[in-house]
Parts: C-alpha cells; sequence; structure tokens
C-alpha cells in the first residue's frame, strides 16, 4: 500500500513537472472552484429552515394585519413569505403561535393549522393510518396545550369512533384532557382561557364539539363545567357592581367634601359619610302615549291661545237604517171556517204599525307614538350625612390678651353653626346628588363637636412657649439696653475728664508760655540776649503768622475753631 502511494506520489510528481504553466492555472482554478463549491453547499445545508405557520395562503388583507399584529405582541419572530405565507423558526415557536391565535379565534376559517398526517406507506393498512392519525392529533394538541405559558404539563385522550352506516348508531367523538396549572397561574378560574384551550381541542379534532370535550386539573376537579359557574358568576357579578357602587359613592363623596371643604375648611368638614342603594335588575318599559293633533301651533307672540286642535280623525262611519210601516197581522184559518184567533189577537185587527231601527259606528283615529326603554342599572335611594363643627374662640381681657385658665391652659369659647348655615349646607348637598323626594333619598347635615383635645393642648404648649419666648426676648432686650445706657454714660464723663484734662493742661502750658513770652520781651526791651531753641522759635512764628491771619482774615480762623471744636 504505501509503494502504491509512493508510486502514485512520483507519478503526480512528474506530470506536474511535464505541465505548462496554462495547464497548472487550469487545474488549480478547477480545484479552487471546488472547494468553494464544496463550502457553499455545507452552509447552506446546515443553515436552519423555517417552519410554515399556516397550511395554506391569507387571502384577507385584515386577517393577515390581525394575525401580524398579534405574534408582534407575542414578541414570536416570522417572516412573510409569497402569497402571504407566514412562517416562524422551529415546531415549538409554530405550536405556542398557533395556540394563541386558535385562543383568539385569529385562525381563518377553511384553513388546517395541524401537520398530523404521516407520509403513507404501502403496506399500511387504513386501521394503522387511523391509529397513526389519533396519535399525531393526540400528541399536536398536546403540544399546543403545553405551549401555553399557564400549562406546565397536560395529558390528552381522544377518542374518534368507527365510521357506521346508520347515525343512530354513530358514536360521538370525546376527548377528555387534565392540565397541570403553573404556579402562580389563573387559568383554573379564567373562563377566557379555558374556553381557548376547549376551542384548540375543538378545531383540531373533526366532529367534536363543546358537550364531549371534558376539561379538569390534576385533583379531578372539572373545570370547563360553565353552566355549573353560574354561582361564581353571579359572585363576580355582584362584584362588579358593588364596585360600580363604589365608584359613584366615592365621586359623590369627593364632589361634596371639596365644596364643603372651601366654605368650611377642611377641618371643620372631615367626612362624609354617602350609600347609595342601585337597582341592578334589566327593565324594558313599552309605553304607548295618545294625544290630540296639533292642526295650528300657538303663536308666542299673541296674550291667548290660538292654536288649533283636532281630538281625532274620522277613519270610516258605517251607518243601518229601518224603518216600516203597515197594518197588523192576524192569521186566519180555511176559507169558510171561523178562525182560531185568539179574542186577545183581535182586538189588534186593522191596526197600523211602524217600526224605525239606526245603527251607526263612526272609526276614529288618534295621534299615537310608542317608546321601547331599556333600564339598567338605576338608583333607588341615596343617603347621604354630614358632620360641620363649630369655631372655637379665644377669650380676651381688656388688655387684649388671652385668657388663662386654673390650668395653665387658653380660656375658649364654642360657637356653633347657625342653623341657616346647616340647613344652606343640606339644600348644597341635594344639589350635588340630585336629590329626588319621591324614591326616598335622605339628607342630613348636623353641628357636632369634634374631640379636640390633643389640638388644644399642642396650642396651649405653643402658646406657653411663645409667651416664655416672649420674655426671656424683652428681658434680654432690658438687659441690652442697660448695658448701652451705662457705656454711653461711661463713655461721656470720660471724654468730659478728658476735655477738663486737656483744658487745665492747656491752661497751664498757655500760661507758662505767656510769662515766658513776657520774660523774652522784656528781656529784649532791655537789650539782653536770650537764647532760644529752634521748637520756640518755630512756635513763635506760628504763633505770630496766627495772630496776622486772624486779624486778616477772621471767618477763616472762626470756621476752623468751629471745626475744632466740634471733632472734640
Amino acid at each position: 500500500m504505501n509503494e502504491w502511494l509512493k508510486k502514485t506520489a512520483e507519478r503526480l510528481k512528474t506530470l506536474w513537472g511535464s505541465w505548462g504553466l496554462v495547464q497548472k492555472l487550469i487545474l488549480i482554478g478547477v480545484g479552487v472552484v471546488v472547494i468553494v463549491g464544496i463550502v457553499l453547499l455545507v452552509s447552506v445545508s446546515g443553515a436552519p429552515t423555517q417552519v410554515r405557520l399556516i397550511n395554506t395562503p391569507i387571502k384577507s388583507d385584515e386577517e393577515l394585519r390581525l394575525i401580524t399584529s398579534r405574534l408582534d405582541e407575542e414578541g414570536i419572530a416570522f417572516s412573510l413569505g409569497e402569497g402571504n405565507a407566514l412562517y416562524v423558526k422551529d415546531e415549538a415557536t409554530r405550536s405556542r403561535a398557533n395556540a394563541i391565535l386558535l385562543r383568539e379565534d385569529l385562525i381563518p376559517k377553511g384553513t388546517d393549522p395541524w401537520a398530523v398526517f404521516s407520509i403513507d406507506k404501502f403496506t399500511v393498512t387504513d386501521f394503522e393510518r387511523n391509529v397513526n392519525l389519533r396519535k399525531a392529533i393526540t400528541a399536536e394538541v398536546t403540544r399546543h396545550i403545553e405551549s401555553i405559558a399557564d400549562v406546565d404539563k397536560a395529558n390528552v385522550v381522544i377518542e374518534i369512533p368507527e365510521d357506521k352506516l346508520f347515525a343512530a348508531d354513530q358514536k360521538s367523538v370525546t376527548a377528555s384532557i387534565i392540565i397541570f396549572p403553573k404556579p402562580g397561574s389563573d387559568i383554573v378560574t379564567n373562563r377566557k382561557k379555558l374556553e381557548g384551550i376547549q376551542k384548540i381541542v375543538r378545531f383540531a379534532v373533526s366532529g367534536l364539539t363543546d358537550d364531549n370535550i371534558v376539561i379538569t386539573d390534576q385533583n379531578g376537579l372539572q373545570l370547563n363545567d360553565f353552566a355549573g359557574l353560574e354561582d361564581f358568576d353571579r359572585i363576580e357579578r355582584t362584584k362588579r357592581e358593588q364596585q360600580l357602587i363604589q365608584k359613584q359613592e366615592a365621586y359623590y363623596r369627593a364632589a361634596v367634601l371639596k365644596a364643603l371643604q372651601q366654605i368650611y375648611t377642611a377641618d371643620r368638614v372631615r367626612d362624609l359619610n354617602i350609600k347609595i342603594d342601585m337597582d341592578m335588575s334589566k327593565k324594558s318599559v313599552s309605553t304607548a302615549e295618545h294625544f290630540p293633533f296639533v292642526l295650528k301651533e300657538d303663536n308666542p307672540t299673541t296674550p291667548y291661545d290660538d292654536s288649533v286642535v283636532q281630538p281625532s280623525v274620522t277613519l270610516s262611519t258605517e251607518r243601518t237604517s229601518y224603518e216600516y210601516q203597515g197594518t197588523g197581522f192576524n192569521p186566519e184559518g180555511p176559507a169558510g171556517m171561523e178562525g182560531q184567533t185568539a179574542p186577545a189577537y183581535k182586538d189588534l185587527q186593522n191596526m197600523v204599525g211602524k217600526a224605525t231601527q239606526t245603527h251607526e259606528i263612526v272609526n276614529e283615529a288618534l295621534n299615537k307614538r310608542e317608546s321601547f326603554e331599556e333600564s339598567s342599572p338605576t338608583v333607588d335611594r341615596v343617603t347621604v350625612s354630614v358632620n360641620i363643627d363649630g369655631v372655637w374662640n379665644w377669650k380676651y381681657n381688656d388688655k387684649g390678651e388671652p385668657v388663662l385658665k386654673a390650668d395653665g391652659g387658653i380660656d375658649r369659647e364654642y360657637v356653633p353653626v347657625p342653623q341657616g348655615d346647616l340647613d344652606a349646607a343640606a339644600a348644597l348637598v341635594r344639589d350635588a346628588i340630585g336629590y329626588d323626594r319621591m324614591r326616598g333619598d335622605s339628607v342630613t347635615v348636623r353641628n357636632i363637636q369634634f374631640d379636640r383635645s390633643a389640638q388644644f393642648k399642642a396650642e396651649d404648649a405653643a402658646f406657653l412657649r411663645r409667651q416664655q419666648t416672649n420674655r426671656i426676648v424683652l428681658y434680654s432686650l432690658i438687659g441690652l439696653a442697660f448695658l448701652l445706657v451705662a457705656f454711653i454714660v461711661f463713655r461721656l464723663a470720660s471724654r468730659e475728664v478728658e476735655r477738663r484734662r486737656r483744658i487745665a493742661e492747656e491752661k497751664r502750658a498757655l500760661e507758662q508760655q505767656m510769662l515766658r513770652e513776657n520774660a523774652i520781651r522784656q528781656a529784649e526791651e532791655q537789650n539782653i540776649e536770650v537764647s532760644m531753641s529752634v521748637e520756640e522759635r518755630k512756635r513763635l512764628d506760628l504763633q505770630e503768622h496766627a495772630i496776622n491771619m486772624a486779624k486778616e482774615h477772621p471767618e477763616d480762623v472762626a470756621q476752623l475753631i468751629r471745626t475744632w471744636l466740634r471733632e472734640e
């Protein structure tokens, strides 16, 4: 084997060396094309195939829109092919989508969504075909039911009897289903979901009716006994009726409370009790009304009624009249013989007879109006009770201060609500609820004191705390004012002492300066040389300059002195 491989390799090598460039390129191109084709074939064959959702195309655009909208709501991915054919990714998605569409009655009529038939074989008998058909239907129905989100597991048994020649001998198709709900599911009590499962089974099996379908839970309780759910439906209906009454009561309560609280404040009108009795029965009333014909309407501009009214219209008249005149008739016997007329009738001979009869029938037509009315529900009675609290006012003394009780609390006075205000509030409530005395409505508005012990206690504590705070602030302000006055007095006294000390020093300095200047002047007059320091000479020059300025500009010097005095 190895020698054959070696010989084959050498032969291919020799053949490859003997080929030209063009031949080699052709061989390489053919190899590349073969490899690419194999890769494409593997990729195409390995791609996932889609499953058709409904076997037949959907002809109506409206049905297609409803189906696609429902699939989008459930988050099921699909694609649309030629002829409005829908495709999904796998069988599980197809089962789930079909279950939803069947439950919502979205499967088009005449469409069979069940692929229940297997491939026929030449050796398969009719009995085997029937068995396979039953198995396929059962498996498909089970898969559809289990694809529902509320069902954890389902056991389905479908009995399809053989066809009989006579209809009287034909047995009905039956189906029994046991479902195991998922935890937290309401499918056991949800009638709509149970009807969906029932429709799935009925559409899957030909000839199956709702009466022959039994759906139970794992405990053996029948779930699709809708006739036995009358009590449950009655409870649900009563529950909805109570919810309607409560909603109506809440509406009236909110409207009346808002109106009263805007007038008397929310603290004085805290709650309102309302009870509405409603008749939920359905009533039908047929009325026929007869009234005259109005030939001419009344002119509203005239002060009198000028309308023309005719009570009725004559449809037909029947008259019968009968009149007779002649002598009385007395029977006689045969000719030549005396009659057998009684003496009483003989006295009636030769008397003239007269008879008159009149009969008249007149058919009159009236204007007629017929009306038919259905009412449900209706309000039988409305009762409302409201309590409005009065006003508590503080008592004040002559100084305008609140009067305090012995225990330290504020003395208050209760002012009840006047009866006129209560009547006005009752009238407001009557108008708000549509008061009808004939149906027995009742509105009660009272003035009853609320228990405000906690409120008064909090108000007293706040008042005492505020008084204490005011005292502390007052005493603090008095102390601060005393300190401020003491500081001002001390400051003024200090300035006065300083001013007096400065004046005394200036006076002493001025006296010394004057003595010195007199001594210097006397020495100069006596031609005695006096030695002066630079500061003394400078001071003397300034003094002479100030004296000269005061003489030349007295007003400026006076203004300068005033400024000095103000600064001091």
